[in-house]
């Protein structure tokens, strides 16, 4: 059985490193979580280093920017790694290559100081789906005759936000990972910037190992986050270990936000076939 924790101090000493998710952990969209940023405030007092690392689809200082908006200081991390960052790679990697985007104007200094050529849907060489033109309205089935033009013409699709829902307040949104998981049962061809796949991770634990001047040993880095899919999955994937916040996106399959069931969190956990280190309701120090 996994054990639930009352406060992350319990277990912090045993770590030297922590990529903390963001959304769900430090905030839910209106502003940050003060007992969550002053937790990993006084990490890094002790000597710990905390990156984020989100599947944001935006550059980690587009994020940080974001993060000052809510309130969150910044002597609460030591930097940020974003499925941003890692969709940059890709997009350079394909330097030359006509690109179709799917996602808001909000998200467009993805593509910032990279030359990134824009096309229309039959002139393109691949897509990058970065979310939901409109998440407040749409859903994945709103873009099924789209994603089926798109799987007609057999182009790679990179998916630059791999979550499928996030809390925005009291409620769940569509992120670009639904889309994408719908576009890859059409049977396209999708690559997922961010967690939970090892990309993103590498980044994250290079910044570390630069920010430590060290190398960093696996059995002391600890993953923090709200879900199943992206942040339990990905941890175990790397072999590290993860705490897993249940006042997240699992919450109302958990019983209640303030009152997580045991028996709930086993069952979700057998379910997805996944096991953190440790539970806590809200990452407080």
């Amino acid at each position: 059985m996994t054990k639930f924790i009352d406060r992350f101090s319990s277990i912090a000493a045993d770590y030297d490193v922590v990529l903390s998710d963001v959304w769900g952990v430090l905030h839910a969209g209106i502003s940050a979580y003060p007992e969550a940023y002053m937790a990993l405030t006084r990490y890094r007092a002790s000597g710990g280093t905390a990156i984020l690392l989100t599947n944001a689809p935006r550059p980690g200082e587009t994020v940080s920017l974001y993060l000052d908006s809510l309130g969150l200081p910044r002597n609460a991390y030591d930097g940020v790694v974003s499925s941003g960052n890692v969709t940059r790679t890709l997009v350079l990697e394909r330097k030359g290559q006509r690109l179709f985007h799917i996602g808001p104007p909000r998200d467009l200094p993805i593509f910032d100081s990279m030359d990134a050529v824009f096309a229309p849907l039959d002139q393109a060489d691949y897509v990058v789906c970065s979310g939901f033109r409109d998440d407040e309205t749409e859903k994945p089935e709103d873009y099924r005759d789209l994603l089926l033009q798109i799987r007609e013409r057999s182009l790679t699709m990179i998916c630059a936000n791999p979550d499928v829902v996030v809390e925005r307040g009291d409620k769940l949104v569509y992120c670009a990972g639904a889309i994408a998981d719908l576009y890859a049962a059409l049977g396209g061809d999708v690559i997922y910037a961010g967690k939970p796949f090892a990309p993103i991770y590498s980044d994250a634990l290079r910044l570390a190992e630069t920010l430590r001047k060290k190398p960093v040993d696996l059995r002391r880095v600890l993953a923090i986050g709200d879900s199943l899919r992206t942040d339990v999955k990905g941890a175990a994937a790397m072999g590290i270990d993860c705490l897993f916040v249940t006042a997240g996106i699992h919450a109302e399959e958990l019983g209640h936000r303030e009152d997580p069931k045991a028996d709930a969190l086993e069952r979700i956990f057998a379910k997805e076939d996944v096991r953190p280190k440790a539970a806590i309701k809200n990452l407080v120090w």
